[in-house]
């Protein structure tokens, strides 16, 4: 009779879970059918039409994935075909064949999306959404990685996305995102991706992006960012710094010592190289190209361990290189073409070596004299440069003598009227003392007296 109870009871047991499994793996693939709906019916999703099976069993493609967990969606890819762009016009509204109709509700599209809240991976690639991101997302709150890129999305990005703290990866790229990037970026801890790229991003580069220690990957390549770099030598863990097309104008910040590619081309970065640039021993890729760089180069940054490709074009780098230059055993590419370099080629990025590409064209060199300038080209620019440094100087000399010229003056003014001060109150009260004199002589009233005491010289 145990045996028999036993039995009942796993049967019973089993019943239930396998019925609660297969209401949750239909109401899953209704939820699917219906994001089909909305999207429009894209071929990806083509196999859900008629799909009875085990939704979980599911078979992966490059365009189509989906991953359970205790038989609950956690991953969801979908990578559409809607690659081509829009130019720079592109004003919010639907545009035949590159966005979805003008009846698709991105509002109606998330709310769907939200139901499947065991979503731990979200990916979501050309498939035309457009519209600006709904508050709602944050419904997703078991989300770890979001990818939206190559979309028509616009507008700011959603404060309420900072509720999504689990999220280790956020990407979207290629999008129509304006506005400033959030400063509350922060409040994600545990983020370790963050990709922006080519959107229509403006304002400052957000200091708080400084305080997510966790960050491997920062990209926000293609945006019109401006003003300063802040210093982000406290990024720890970051490897890679995607900051190309934006319009940077500070000097060159200070760096984390495990990055292993900085990539800063077409800003307008201006001052020296730092020297702490040559102690990034992790270093494998810089570009610094199409900048306002000054100065001299730091020898050391030839000859890290691990750098492979250094681009330095068209900026304003002066000065001659070392003529015993060291240059990394992994350098295969050296770009130094268009700035003001004078002297002699060293020997390290000479062309006689085949396994290393070296570019220099467009300086003052005394090598390859037909793609050099006149050394004189160099040096008027070399001596502008002198002079507008000391011109700056000079101003600044100036500027500090004149505050303490002017704080000087002040302060002689403000003794001489304190002095004056002191003399008309000695003055006023021997007035008053006579006057006070006078009265016990002659009977004067006591208001005359309180008004001799209001007399002010």
């Amino acid at each position: 009779m145990g045996w028999s109870s036993w039995l009942l009871f796993l049967y019973l047991s089993w019943s239930f879970f396998f019925s609660r499994t297969h209401e949750s793996q239909i109401y899953q693939l209704q939820l699917l059918l219906q994001l089909r709906k909305h999207l429009e019916y894209p071929s990806q999703l083509g196999i859900l039409e008629s799909y009875n099976g085990d939704l979980c069993n599911l078979s992966s493609s490059p365009n189509l994935g989906v991953v359970c967990l205790e038989d609950t969606v956690t991953e969801l890819k979908i990578m559409g075909d809607k690659l081509v762009k829009v130019s720079n016009d592109f004003n919010g509204f639907a545009i035949p064949n590159q966005t979805l109709s003008e009846s698709f509700s991105i509002d109606s599209f998330v709310t769907t999306l939200t139901r499947l809240t065991s979503l731990k991976v979200l990916r979501l690639v050309s498939l035309g959404i457009w519209g600006p991101l709904p508050d709602k997302i944050h419904r997703l709150y078991s989300l770890e990685v979001l990818d939206l890129s190559s979309n028509f999305l616009f507008g700011s990005i959603p404060p309420q996305l900072s509720r999504l703290v689990k999220l280790n990866s956020l990407t979207l790229d290629g999008n129509y995102f304006n506005g400033s990037v959030p400063e509350w970026l922060d409040s994600l801890s545990n983020l370790t991706i963050l990709s922006l790229k080519s959107n229509r991003f403006n304002g400052q580069f957000p200091s708080s992006i400084c305080r997510i220690i966790t960050l491997t990957d920062i990209a926000l390549s293609h945006n019109h960012l401006t003003g300063k770099l802040p210093d982000l030598s406290t990024l720890s863990s970051l490897h890679m710094l995607d900051l190309r097309e934006n319009k940077l104008d500070s000097d060159l910040p200070g760096m984390p010592k495990e990055l292993i590619t900085v990539l800063l081309s077409n800003n307008s970065f201006s001052g020296n190289i730092p020297g702490q640039y040559g102690q990034l021993n992790q270093l494998q890729h810089l570009d610094l190209s199409l900048n306002n760089l000054s100065g001299t180069l730091p020898s050391s940054i030839f000859s890290l361990p691990n750098i492979s490709y250094l681009n330095l074009a068209e900026n304003m780098l002066s000065g001659s290189l070392p003529n015993h230059l060291l240059c990394g055993s992994k350098l295969g590419f050296v770009d130094l073409s268009s700035n003001k370099l004078i002297g002699v080629l060293p020997s390290c990025l000479g062309t006689m070596l085949d396994k290393r590409v070296v570019k220099f064209g467009g300086n003052c060199l005394s090598v390859d004299t037909q793609n050099q300038h006149q050394e004189s080209y160099c040096n008027v620019a070399n001596e502008e440069g002198k002079q507008s440094r000391c011109r700056a100087v000079g101003i600044l000399v100036a500027a500090i003598a004149g505050a303490v010229l002017v704080i000087s003056l002040l302060a002689m003014v403000a003794v001489f009227l304190r002095r004056r001060y002191r003399s008309g109150r000695t003055f006023e009260q021997n007035i008053i003392s006579k006057v006070e004199q006078d009265n016990i002589l002659t009977g004067v009233s006591s208001e005359v007296l309180a008004n001799a005491s209001k007399i002010h010289f």
